[in-house]
């Protein structure tokens, strides 16, 4: 009991940090810094972390009061699926922004001089109405309702979407270690960047601390008593690390924003999180003009392909 009322309110602390990072991040590049294709899928996953953290600690605060013998205040069983969106949500984002990133590296001409000028807002909107979806299927699928009637689909709901968290979880590891081999493999050298390093250390503390809980739930809706048959405490750990995911991503923008020729250096918010979506190498990022910098050359090299 003890281990548990721990994990719970330290959950609830790091969800408030959580939540005042993602909310940082989102002022940010909503109203204070130039938005790039990057940048859109960066706002969104800090918006489904948002989101995904104020249901945590709505959660965590009920399993709290539980505890304490407080009888008056207990959740809808749908809160469950409401939650799963922007966890989802958050995944797709990952999933997207290192396809893209892949993309623009092993295929420039094409990413800089014929990728559609919106398509990261249209991405993101399907995304969010794919999450949307998913989550209302497997709702409807694993409903009593349904159940009462003998019309249950929620194994074949909950195997699909397990699937589908492995599937998704699987594309920024393949892409990501496709553009690994590419950078230190290849015949033509490609200089790491900062948002390179933001992109593989956001997917590596997603794939360590999120992913768990996402296959926990798939597999508890699958069954009911699988809490039975792991540990007593084993929710609280993983929806902990899920907490810890959601709260690491503005950290990591952050810390990667700070570091310039191995070195710490102290500025503003804004400069930081510019300098972490920065896609030039160090030697060559300035302090405000390397985006703008490379759009000169981008467009340049789209202009001279189509010629005068």
């Amino acid at each position: 009991m003890f281990i548990s009322q721990f994990t719970f309110i330290l959950s609830v602390i790091i969800c408030m940090v959580g939540l005042v990072g993602n909310a940082i991040v989102l002022r940010l590049l909503g109203f204070h810094v130039h938005r790039n294709a990057f940048s859109v899928y960066v706002l969104n996953l800090a918006l489904a972390d948002f989101f995904y953290l104020c249901f945590q600690t709505v959660s965590f605060l009920e399993l709290i009061l539980r505890m304490f013998n407080v009888r008056n205040f207990y959740l809808p069983h749908y809160f469950l699926n409401i939650r799963a969106i922007p966890y989802l949500a958050g995944l797709c984002m990952i999933a997207a922004i290192s396809v893209e990133r892949c993309l623009s590296v092993l295929w420039p001409i094409w990413y800089h001089c014929q990728r559609p000028r919106h398509m990261s807002s249209v991405l993101c909107a399907l995304l969010w109405a794919f999450s949307l979806l998913l989550s209302f299927l497997l709702w409807i699928g694993c409903s009593s309702l349904l159940r009462h009637y003998g019309y249950s689909f929620c194994e074949t709901a909950a195997f699909t979407t397990v699937v589908l968290i492995i599937a998704l979880s699987m594309v920024p590891c393949v892409f990501n270690l496709t553009l690994l081999v590419r950078i230190f493999c290849g015949s033509q050298r490609i200089p790491v960047t900062r948002l390179y390093v933001t992109i593989a250390l956001t997917v590596l503390v997603f794939l360590l601390f999120g992913l768990p809980f996402g296959i926990y739930w798939i597999l508890l809706f699958w069954n009911e008593t699988l809490h039975i048959v792991f540990s007593c405490n084993s929710y609280e750990i993983i929806a902990f690390l899920s907490c810890v995911n959601s709260c690491a991503n503005p950290i990591i923008y952050f810390l990667v924003g700070s570091i310039r020729h191995c070195r710490f250096e102290r500025q503003s918010l804004k400069m930081l999180l510019q300098r972490a979506m920065q896609d030039t190498p160090e030697e060559e990022d300035g302090e405000t003009g390397s985006s703008g910098n490379a759009r000169q050359h981008n467009t340049a090299l789209c202009s001279s392909l189509v010629g005068p």
